[in-house]
């Protein structure tokens, strides 16, 4: 396993980051001693690295195997928060949750963010400053999948850790194209950012083609860690593999698809503004999920208030 300089926070990351979005409620609602055996077997094979975020609600069993496993990782976690007392709501919580004395790295939550995001968002911002000039987070990032989002932050002196979306096809993407990332990213790396990825994979998609859309990935210079997100042992073994320079063999990944229980659905469109990929349509009054344009990031499930969306 690889271990690189995030930046200039001073943390040293494995190149392979635990991404805990898709065992939690949002996706596979795996139990919690299954996800503290997952995770900790990803501890034991090398990475030191965990994403996760207020909304996934995966602290648990991330609590669990980190304070089973003899020796420090690396935290980011993330929150849609807005103003300073909910996002000093969400630190604590994180804290509490995570039985922590801080948090490594401390992300906007903002996926479908514009340039403006440190304007709209300024009291949160605020806090994540307060924090770390208190010690509370080591950190302060955003997490996007918006060109215009990652060349404002890579301008901003304040913010330390990018997490941007990028992967081969350019999925997710929002108001740019693959290469309109790239340079972004490069411009973060450029200012000393620390950068890691997310959807490299691009929600599943990409499973079949995996080496290749991992290489491109990792290829991309200055990064310090891809996120991939784990739901069984057998993943995480795969992906070990392939990160420490073999040759990940063959798993069997079961499908994942998130579908719209038409008799539960209204029709209110919440879902619609929530998804960054304009993969759902309204057809006859009820939600429609392409799947072909669908990252599996979950935040439909989250704004439904029917529940209508679940991942089967």
């Amino acid at each position: 396993m690889e271990y690189r300089r995030l930046g200039k926070t001073g943390m040293t990351v494995s190149e392979l980051c635990f991404g805990a979005l898709p065992m939690g409620p949002r996706q596979k609602n795996l139990d919690v001693d299954t996800c503290t055996r997952i995770i900790k077997r990803a501890l034991d094979g090398g990475v030191n690295f965990i994403d996760t975020a207020q909304v996934y609600e995966t602290y648990e069993p991330i609590r669990r195997a980190i304070h089973a496993y003899d020796g420090e990782v690396i935290i980011a976690t993330k929150s849609n928060a807005a103003t300073y007392e909910d996002m000093e709501r969400a630190i604590q919580e994180a804290r509490e949750k995570l039985q922590l004395d801080y948090i490594h790295i401390f992300h906007l939550h903002a996926a479908r963010a514009t340039e403006r995001i440190f304007e709209e968002r300024s009291g949160a911002l605020h806090c994540l400053l307060d924090a770390r000039e208190k010690g509370l987070i080591k950190a302060a990032g955003i997490s996007t999948h918006s060109v215009a989002a990652v060349r404002k932050a890579a301008a901003e002196k304040e913010i330390d850790v990018i997490f941007p979306l990028i992967n081969i096809r350019g999925m997710g993407i929002i108001d740019g194209s693959r290469e309109d990332m790239l340079a972004a990213i490069a411009a973060a790396v450029a200012a000393g950012k620390g950068v890691y990825l997310m959807k490299v994979l691009a929600g599943g998609n990409l499973l079949d083609n995996y080496r290749e859309a991992m290489d491109f990935a990792r290829r991309i210079p200055g990064i310090a860690a891809v996120a991939v997100g784990m739901v069984s042992e057998a993943e995480v073994d795969y992906n070990l593999r392939y990160f420490n320079g073999g040759d990940p063999g063959k798993i069997e990944i079961g499908t994942k698809e998130f579908a719209v229980v038409e008799t539960v659905c209204k029709g209110d469109g919440a879902c619609l503004k929530a998804c960054t990929n304009e993969a759902i349509s309204m057809v006859n009054g009820k939600a429609r999920i392409d799947r072909s344009k669908c990252l599996l990031c979950g935040y439909c499930t989250e704004v439904c208030p029917q529940l209508a969306i679940r991942m089967i």
